[in-house]
């Protein structure tokens, strides 16, 4: 299977992980929760967070609790997340969807896409079809509730990435 076409009619940006948190990661070792990170070598596959790859054999990785939310509330989740042990300057498209449908892209055949307010809270959500992830986008952003989307891997819940309005 190729990787799939993701256009959508509203301009969108994917949010890059927080400099602090990478920072604090990578030179104290510490998360948003405070505890130590976990350094490992990559098997090949993780979702890396920060470039919005999937890991290659063999490549340094962090494996840290993170949390994208900023205000306290019921749906503040902190989950853990991959992200590469140094820094990286390799360029990251961040105006578009990531790629999604085949084994090698970072967002493979299945994912839940859910929709907050700017207060943070959750107004809808969707188990989605990597070649309907467009079409729920343009979706949830059509309701002018909708401040952000998060985007998860289904199989284990973690946050893969925030897709915002361009203004």
């Amino acid at each position: 299977m190729t990787q799939l076409d993701l256009q959508v009619s509203t301009d969108v940006s994917i949010a890059p992980i927080p400099a602090r948190f990478l920072d604090r990661a990578r030179s104290e070792g510490k998360d948003d929760l405070g505890q130590p990170v976990k350094r490992v070598v990559a098997k090949g596959g993780e979702p890396c967070r920060d470039v919005l790859r999937r890991a290659r054999p063999g490549e340094e990785l962090i494996l840290a609790s993170f949390t994208p939310f900023t205000k306290p509330g019921p749906y503040k989740e902190y989950g853990p997340i991959f992200v590469l042990a140094n820094a990286s300057d390799e360029p990251v498209r961040r105006d578009a969807l990531p790629p999604a449908g085949a084994e090698a892209n970072y967002l493979r055949q299945q994912f839940v896409v859910r929709a907050y307010s700017t207060e943070e809270e959750i107004l809808d959500a969707a188990l989605v079809n990597a070649s309907d992830l467009a079409a729920n986008v343009q979706r949830f952003f059509e309701s002018r509730d909708t401040a952000f989307l998060h985007v998860r891997f289904p199989t284990y819940g973690c946050f893969a990435c925030r897709i915002d309005i361009t203004p």
